[in-house]
């Protein structure tokens, strides 16, 4: 249904006078997306708390690009001297379970505790759950009964454009309620977080204070959790989606804590990155395989450094998120079908999911430069070398060593080798989908191969599977 423009006060010119144009009626479609605006506010409004962390000395927050802050933080981006840390949240239990963003808790170890406030005025002390920096979301309890509850949408079925609805304590004005669409989701690479983050990015006005508050659909269902800004009032604010946010909150209830499906892999998005497709020609869609860490699910498994995940379980994989995101969605220990592109076929493989470790390694979709490097012209005289191929100076490892196959003594510089990123003890494994275990083996792969679009060679590199790819 298309909303009719209503003109309530207009001035024409005509002949260099002005004449006041009556008030047109207020039609009935105006009236109905008023009540249903107003609606939104009388249905989120009880189940939204402030909350007040006291005595919180001044802190940073590493990791923001400049102009990305926390709602929570006075208009120079830093808290207010003397005054109450203060943020938003939401009960999601009638037993006094509230969720908010993490970054509004940080500092209450060097504070005096935590107060939540209701709509009606009553003040509780909060104890804290649990927290989970990875995901910026924390769940407090305050002892009460019969509270409101924010009812939960489903975010996955968000769409851009659609009415967003913000609420929450922005400079210390309580139940402040602002109107916006939904201006973009699945935004990342916000912040340098070395974890995996997805957003959903709104245009509703939405200031320091808003931290934890919901952000909701026209239904009045919270859809996200406010987490960050670009700078005050600039149209750019972004909420965890709630679905991540419900995933997290279950586990902070069940367990005080937050346990994740992982494999163990460094990927890189082939939409991402132009070099990337450039070696894996035919490809635009998928997530490769770049780094296998040691004693992980995937070190365990048929995964190879080099293949290019297509599909989890059927479903088709796009980019490094949509990975990231469907092995977070499965429960540890459970066993995930790969489909994999590998040495120019398709091909499929049975994996089980680990449960991913405290330190988290990066997964990226951003290039690394000595992974996929840019064009690059290298001088015919220095491709073969007096005792070197391409650049590698080569030596069998011996029949005893713990990885078979053949050891790079020395890269010469400004060679094809060092282009591709080899240096010198890593262990060439594999060339051209087959295995070396001696430099007479990798010659001869290397002599029946047809080097013009390179050569991928499969190596360990510190106890790490990875890969390179050589162009002479």
């Amino acid at each position: 249904m298309k909303l009719r423009i209503l003109s309530f006060l207009g001035v024409v010119l005509l002949s260099g006078q002005v004449f006041s144009q009556q008030p047109a009626a207020v039609g009935p479609l105006a009236r109905q997306l008023n009540d249903a605006f107003a609606g939104v506010y009388e249905k989120i409004a009880p189940s939204v708390v402030v909350i007040e962390v006291k005595g919180a000395a001044e802190t940073s927050v590493p990791g923001l690009p400049e102009g990305l802050e926390f709602f929570f933080r006075g208009p120079d981006g830093r808290p207010i001297p003397g005054r109450p840390e203060q943020g938003s949240g939401f009960i999601i239990s009638p037993d006094g379970y509230i969720v908010t963003n993490q970054h509004v808790l940080e500092s209450v170890v060097a504070g005096e505790g935590v107060t939540v406030r209701l709509r009606d005025g009553r003040k509780f002390p909060a104890s804290i759950v649990g927290t989970d920096k990875k995901s910026d979301i924390a769940v407090l309890k305050i002892e009460a009964e019969n509270l409101p509850v924010a009812e939960l949408a489903n975010s996955d079925t968000v769409r851009v454009g659609q009415f967003a609805f913000a609420i929450g304590a922005p400079y210390d004005l309580p139940y402040t309620f602002t109107v916006g669409v939904i201006s973009a989701k699945g935004r990342d690479e916000l912040t340098s977080s070395q974890t995996y983050e997805e957003y959903i990015q709104t245009d509703a006005a939405i200031n320091p204070g808003n931290s934890g508050g919901p952000l909701c659909d026209i239904d009045g269902k919270v859809v996200g959790v406010n987490a960050l800004i670009n700078g005050i009032n600039r149209g750019l604010g972004f909420a965890v989606p709630i679905n991540i946010a419900r995933q997290v909150s279950d586990q902070l209830m069940a367990q005080g804590r937050v346990s994740r499906s992982w494999l163990g892999i460094e990927i890189v998005s082939l939409q991402d990155n132009e070099e990337a497709r450039q070696d894996f020609p035919g490809l635009t869609a998928g997530v490769i395989v770049r780094n296998i860490e040691p004693g992980t699910p995937a070190s365990d498994s048929e995964l190879r450094a080099g293949d290019v995940i297509l599909k989890v379980d059927g479903k088709p994989i796009a980019r490094s998120r949509d990975l990231q995101r469907e092995i977070l969605s499965k429960k540890i220990g459970q066993t995930v079908q790969l489909e994999l592109w590998r040495n120019g076929q398709t091909t499929t493989i049975a994996l089980r999911t680990g449960e991913q470790p405290e330190k988290l390694l990066r997964a990226s979709n951003r290039r690394d430069p000595g992974q996929f490097p840019p064009p690059r012209t290298v001088p015919q005289a220095r491709k073969n070398t007096p005792g070197g191929i391409h650049g590698l100076v080569l030596e069998n490892v011996g029949a005893s060593a713990s990885v078979p196959g053949v050891r790079v003594a020395e890269v010469e510089p400004d060679s094809a080798a060092a282009v591709a990123g080899l240096v010198s003890g890593d262990i060439i494994t594999e060339a051209a989908g087959k295995a070396v275990r001696n430099r007479a083996e990798l010659e001869a792969v290397l002599s029946e191969t047809d080097l013009s679009r390179g050569v991928m060679f499969l190596l360990e590199r510190n106890g790490q599977r990875t890969f390179k790819i050589l162009k002479p």
